[in-house]
């Protein structure tokens, strides 16, 4: 009876061994040490054996059912902990778990909500690639070859005649090739400079819109832009606009508004001004248009661009740039 004792204990510890479901381990149970169990079928035998073996044999007997019986808790709690399962075996007992939900990243969220501000006004989103021809992404814009203007933007060339785009102007170029105005656009879209430090990084995003037609004043430019600030920082916003230079505006200006952090008293954010640059702006120079065939003496027309990492940085109060690209966790979700 001893031998037939041993295996089956051997026998029961390897099929134990093996299961990975409640409903088989009740299976185990009943079969094993069930009332009806084979077990308990030998523990029943053990009256029958000779007076001098009785005791040997019901306590080697209780010694296998305790090792039975103690596998059996430890699988139950296994089981019960979730560390085995299987495919389609869910423990409603188990406390659930919380899922993590995305969403988008700050810098997505302000081109998204720039975007809608502009295309509210009557403007159209429109992308153009990456990597640009040398011609569009500075001649065709009034910037040609060797001239001082070029040193305003450290560049990446790729070869003599293509570059990683420094601005989504030339966006601009290839809409007015396509089409006569009127033009409303604006262009979103990733930019690359030599440029790394706590306020620039050598990729950042842009938004640059343009709009061409007959009778268009600085005036309309003026009223586009107070309409974006208010709408995008507050009604109550202060700004002004400063005079500036690029290559294919003439005349220029910048934009400011009136800190947000220290609301025009000075700190050093605003370089104790008071006042943030935000974009640049101005009406197109009329010698842009003539790389795109349009009549200077007919249509008039003004453009602008701005930084997103520098709106998003000062709507939500950020000091560092590099943030947005470092992915920590504890940064993002505060967004």
């Amino acid at each position: 009876m001893k031998e037939q004792l041993l295996e089956l204990e051997e026998r029961a510890l390897k099929e134990i061994a093996a299961v990975d479901d409640p409903a088989e381990l009740e299976n185990f149970r009943i079969k094993y040490l069930g009332k009806k169990g084979q077990l308990t079928s030998i523990m029943k035998n053990v009256g029958g054996l000779p007076p001098d073996e009785r005791p040997k044999i019901g306590k080697f007997a209780n010694l296998v059912k305790t090792n039975l019986s103690k596998r059996f808790g430890e699988a139950k709690d296994s089981l019960l902990s979730g560390k085995v399962s299987r495919d389609g075996f869910i423990d409603v007992t188990l406390p659930g778990k919380e899922p993590i939900i995305g969403h988008l990243h700050p810098i997505t969220s302000v081109i998204k909500e720039v975007c809608q501000i502009f295309s509210r006004m009557g403007f159209r989103v429109v992308k153009g690639p990456n990597v640009e021809l040398d011609y569009y992404n500075f001649e065709a814009l009034n910037i040609p070859k060797d001239h001082p203007a070029r040193d305003m933007q450290d560049t990446f060339y790729i070869s003599d005649n293509v570059v990683l785009r420094t601005h989504t102007s030339p966006i601009q170029v290839r809409v007015m090739e396509t089409r006569q105005p009127p033009v409303s656009v604006i262009a979103p879209g990733k930019v690359y400079r030599r440029d790394s430090d706590v306020s620039h990084t050598p990729m950042f995003h842009q938004v640059e819109g343009l709009l061409v037609d007959k009778n268009v004043s600085f005036g309309d430019l003026k009223g586009t832009l107070t309409s974006f600030v208010h709408q995008m920082f507050g009604s109550d916003t202060e700004l002004r606009f400063r005079p500036s230079f690029f290559p294919f505006t003439e005349p220029s200006a910048e934009v400011d508004i009136l800190c947000v952090l220290c609301g025009g008293k000075g700190c050093r954010t605003c370089s104790q001004t008071g006042w943030l640059e935000i974009l640049g702006s101005g009406m197109v120079d009329p010698e842009v248009y003539r790389f795109v065939d349009y009549d200077a003496d007919v249509y008039s027309g003004f453009a602008f661009g701005m930084g997103i990492e520098r709106i998003a940085m000062l709507k939500y109060g950020i000091d560092d740039i590099q943030l947005f690209f470092k992915n920590d966790m504890r940064f993002l979700r505060q967004f």
